[in-house]
């Protein structure tokens, strides 16, 4: 029986059901993923953005560290503040015990001032530091003391001055801090006892405001030294130990961060300068480019 025209149509749409979508399905089958090519773009723009982000997290999160460093700072400042009204001067920047063999550093009585009653009381300055009464608080890790910039071990290794090696036993272990008093422009360990600094935590003497003829905001009174340099604690030294008294106080013999300075000088890992907490109380980063002379004007107590 001749169906005519529509049985040709009824015909042809029965072979193109069988695929999805009629005619089109054919279409449909083309190839699925990416060519070389397109992953090779894909990437490349991946590439592009983590190199514009990147750097930009790394800056945000350098920026984080160096706020928290510069609190740090700050509570230094206000325990310092509070122990001038209780005694009308600041620490010494170290005393020695009755013996003369260990020397605490002028963070110790600021300790009640900063939360650290308990860790005050561990530290007997009756004895020297390596007598067993002190090893509390030779083994304790005080973070706010540690600037968050820094690769800081939270203690280190004293050994004798001139030790030929390492692999000498050394004298004692002592917690890490990265915050070191103005001694001023002289080099505190050229001699024991050391050279009458001209800045504000000396040997045995302690300083008042009121000695600070450039005036409080004008005077830096405590910096950053990294521990690439010379580690430095918050407890106190042996008086036999390498750079001893440095490792309480720093100089500013040069300029902050100073690529060839002496290792009692001021340093950090914040890019361009170096933290400071000024007698005032304010904290501020001093830069790598500041004049030396101005610079060992603002350590100094004394106007010139």
């Amino acid at each position: 029986m001749n169906q005519g025209p529509m049985s040709c149509r009824n015909c042809k749409q029965r072979q193109y059901s069988r695929y999805p979508g009629g005619s089109r399905g054919l279409r449909g089958q083309n190839r699925a993923g990416f060519t070389v090519l397109e992953l090779l773009v894909t990437f490349g723009i991946i590439t592009t953005l983590v190199s514009l982000i990147l750097p930009a997290v790394n800056s945000a999160r350098e920026a984080a560290r160096q706020l928290q460093c510069k609190n740090q700072l700050k509570q230094l400042g206000l325990a310092l503040h509070s122990y001038h009204d209780s005694y009308r001067c600041l620490p010494a920047g170290w005393q020695w015990e009755l013996t003369n063999h260990s020397a605490f550093g002028w963070a110790v009585p600021l300790l009640p001032y900063l939360e650290q009653r308990a860790v005050y009381e561990q530290v007997d300055r009756n004895q020297v530091l390596s007598h067993v009464s002190n090893t509390a608080a030779r083994e304790t890790i005080i973070v706010n003391f540690l600037c968050p910039s820094d690769i800081v071990d939270p203690t280190f290794m004293l050994y004798q001055e001139h030790a030929l090696s390492v692999s000498q036993t050394p004298i004692i272990k002592l917690p890490t801090a990265s915050y070191v008093g103005v001694f001023g422009t002289l080099e505190a360990d050229d001699s024991i006892p050391a050279p009458p600094g001209d800045g504000t935590f000396l040997e045995s003497v302690p300083v008042s405001f009121r000695q600070l003829q450039r005036g409080l905001t004008q005077t830096i009174i405590v910096g950053e030294r990294t521990m690439s340099m010379v580690p430095s604690t918050w407890l106190g030294v042996d008086s036999l130990g390498e750079d001893a008294a440095c490792r309480l106080v720093g100089s500013a013999l040069t300029k902050p961060n100073c690529k060839v300075c002496d290792e009692c000088e001021f340093s950090s890992r914040h890019p361009g300068g170096v933290n400071f907490l000024w007698a005032d109380g304010h904290v501020s980063l001093l830069s790598d480019s500041l004049d030396t002379n101005t610079y060992q004007q603002l350590s100094r107590r004394m106007a010139q």
